[in-house]
């Protein structure tokens, strides 16, 4: 509720003030609140150091949540990287404007767009947000406690994009009626 309340501020104030710096600052501190209380809710939950001991008594479980968690933590960094590198852009961008349009004049087109730094900020905080969905898609599997459901395809992170795939090994443990997903559903009798 805290969250929402804010949110609603955050609009009233920004309509009423009509500064974009106010807006760009009060998006940061927003995304900041749910990343940082996400990493909290991973740590706590798939650690096996801070669950309850009746939870951590499985070596296995605990090996593939620790797995697990080496790749959640790459997903955030990667993330974050791209989202403040992409607004590290845009803010310079914003202070060195006067310069890089008379650059881009003179490099001309097409070369003169590598220095759109509105345009890097966009790509930048798009992957970055894609991380985060992808994280939060994973993490919330891992909550529910369907780790063995679903895995992580990311097969390199520099040159692809991660996503999140049912696993091969779930689709054997399922019965008929669980096995269904959009578009193949059984009909109504």
């Amino acid at each position: 509720m805290f969250l929402i309340l804010l949110a609603v501020f955050i609009t009233v104030y920004y309509h009423y003030l009509q500064d974009p710096v106010f807006h760009q600052n009060a998006y940061a501190l927003l995304t900041t609140i749910v990343v940082f209380r996400s990493m909290y809710l991973m740590e706590v939950n798939l650690r096996p150091s801070f669950r309850s001991s009746d939870r951590n008594s499985d070596k296995a479980v605990n090996d593939r949540d620790l797995k697990i968690l080496r790749s959640m933590w790459l997903m955030v960094a990667c993330g974050l990287t791209l989202f403040i590198g992409g607004f590290g852009i845009w803010s310079l961008d914003s202070i060195y404007c006067p310069e890089l349009r008379a650059w881009r004049r003179k490099m001309g087109l097409p070369w003169g767009i590598l220095l759109e730094g509105h345009g890097w900020w966009h790509i930048g905080t798009g992957l970055g947000a894609y991380f985060y969905i992808t994280w939060a898609i994973w993490l919330r599997h891992c909550l529910n406690g369907r780790q063995e459901e679903y895995e992580l395809d990311w097969p390199s992170a520099i040159t692809t994009l991660p996503q999140i795939v049912r696993s091969e090994r779930s689709d054997t443990r399922l019965d008929s009626k669980q096995a269904h997903s959009n578009g193949k559903a059984r009909k109504k009798q």
